[in-house]
C-alpha cells in the first residue's frame, strides 16, 4: 500500500501550492494532484520498463480535458460526451507535449537520470 505524501509550498503572498501523491490513480505508475486555491490538476504517468525494439521515436501522448461541469457550464449541442477536443484543449496538449519531449534522451527513449 502506498503511503500518501503531501507537500505544501508557500508562495509568500498568501497563496500556496499543495502537491499530493499516493491518493488517486493508484493503478498508474505515478500520479500527482497539484492544487492551488480552487484549481486542481491530476497528472498521471503510465510507462513500459523498456522501449520496444526497432522504435525510433518516443511514443508520448498528452491528454487534456477541461471539465465544464466543474465550473458550472455544460456543453450544448448534439455531441456532449464524445465531442472532439476544443482548439484550446488541443493547444494545451501540444504545449505540454513539446515541453515534456525535451526531457527524454533521443537515443534511449528513456528519462535521463
Amino acid at each position: 500500500m502506498i503511503t500518501p505524501i503531501e507537500k505544501v509550498i508557500d508562495l509568500g503572498d498568501g497563496r500556496s501550492i499543495v502537491i499530493e501523491t499516493g491518493k488517486l490513480a493508484k493503478q498508474a505508475d505515478g500520479s500527482v494532484v497539484v492544487r492551488m486555491g480552487n484549481t486542481y490538476l491530476l497528472a498521471t504517468v503510465v510507462s513500459a520498463k523498456d522501449a520496444k525494439p526497432g522504435t525510433d521515436f518516443m511514443p508520448l501522448s498528452v491528454e487534456y480535458k477541461e471539465k465544464y461541469a466543474a465550473i458550472g457550464r455544460f456543453p450544448g449541442g448534439f455531441l456532449k460526451r464524445e465531442a472532439r477536443p476544443s482548439d484550446y484543449e488541443i493547444l494545451i496538449c501540444r504545449l505540454v507535449d513539446r515541453a515534456l519531449g525535451l526531457c527524454f534522451l533521443r537515443t534511449t527513449m528513456r528519462i535521463p537520470l
